[in-house]
């Protein structure tokens, strides 16, 4: 969990984070948890906290709707959860319907969702200054989103963080590796990107991580990172980019520098965006509320 305190031109003042993650807040402890953690800040009488992420699911403080893309600040603003009117709300996450099997009448939109990352995305426009994007948020559930006319398009979630927990620690791969992940290997991470992009299935390469071990061709100890580009390689194979494409990447330091390290080997440009993009987006979300509506 994590907050920021920003004054009344959007400037980060403070910062605050803390080991609760959604699993180890009970129901019913929601209020006291933030109390105890951010009640300080609520104590200014035109004091008003935006939340998104996961404290919206239905395990959340309350569950918020997902609202349908196309989605910009306008929808997003409509369709946010007070907790307490005025001064306290939860931003809804997205939803959007991909494409799926075409004479299968249950399979032919396949739905998608958000959580958070749709404040990050906002955000992240605001702070590059842009309009339309091609933008990759890594992470457990990695989204690749499409912005155009400063609203969310489309999006399409990949499993590339759990896949690659599920490997490392469950799969006859994890006899191979280390116990822990170590240094990262540069050039490891760069022979499993390059080996994916050039490969047909992660099903077929993954396996390679015990091979190349076996054979003494990596070092135990080069593994994790050679796992790893094998996997965010995969993720990158399957996006369909243009010769000229340009990806925004939000999300933390390590992540990022990975994505943009795989994404160079496509020959495709990026630039990075880092939690600065959260506060920005609940920011802009804030501008588009109406005053006369706020502390009462």
């Amino acid at each position: 969990m994590r907050g920021a305190l920003l004054d009344d031109t959007g400037k980060v003042l403070e910062e605050r984070s803390f080991s609760h993650g959604l699993l180890t807040v009970k129901s019913g402890e929601f209020a006291s948890v933030f109390e105890n953690c951010f009640g300080d800040w609520m104590q200014a009488p035109d004091a008003l906290c935006l939340m998104s992420g996961m404290v919206g699911s239905k395990q959340g403080w309350l569950e918020v709707p997902y609202c349908p893309c196309p989605a910009g600040f306008a929808e997003i603003a409509a369709n946010l959860t007070w907790v307490e009117p005025g001064r306290l709300a939860i931003v809804p996450g997205l939803s959007c319907e991909n494409d799926g099997v075409p004479d299968d009448t249950h399979l032919q939109r396949i739905p998608d969702v958000m959580r958070g990352e749709e404040t990050q995305i906002f955000g992240a426009l605001q702070l590059l200054g842009l309009q339309e994007a091609l933008a990759v948020l890594p992470g457990t559930h990695s989204k690749w989103v499409q912005a155009q006319a400063g609203r969310i398009q489309s999006f399409s979630t990949f499993m590339t963080g759990e896949f690659f927990a599920l490997l490392r620690q469950h799969s006859i791969l994890s006899r191979s590796l280390p116990a822990g992940d170590g240094e990262f290997d540069s050039k490891a991470f760069d022979q499993g990107v390059t080996l994916a992009l050039r490969s047909n299935s992660l099903l077929q390469t993954a396996f390679s991580t015990r091979t190349l071990s076996l054979f003494d061709r990596l070092p135990a100890e080069a593994l994790p990172s050679y796992l790893s580009g094998l996997i965010i390689g995969e993720e990158l194979r399957a996006q369909t980019l243009q010769a000229n494409a340009h990806v925004v990447i939000i999300g933390s330091e390590t992540l990022t520098q990975r994505y943009q390290r795989a994404l160079a080997l496509r020959d495709v440009s990026s630039q990075r965006v880092g939690s600065e993009a959260t506060w920005a987006g609940l920011w802009a979300i804030a501008q588009t509320l109406d005053p006369s509506f706020l502390n009462q």
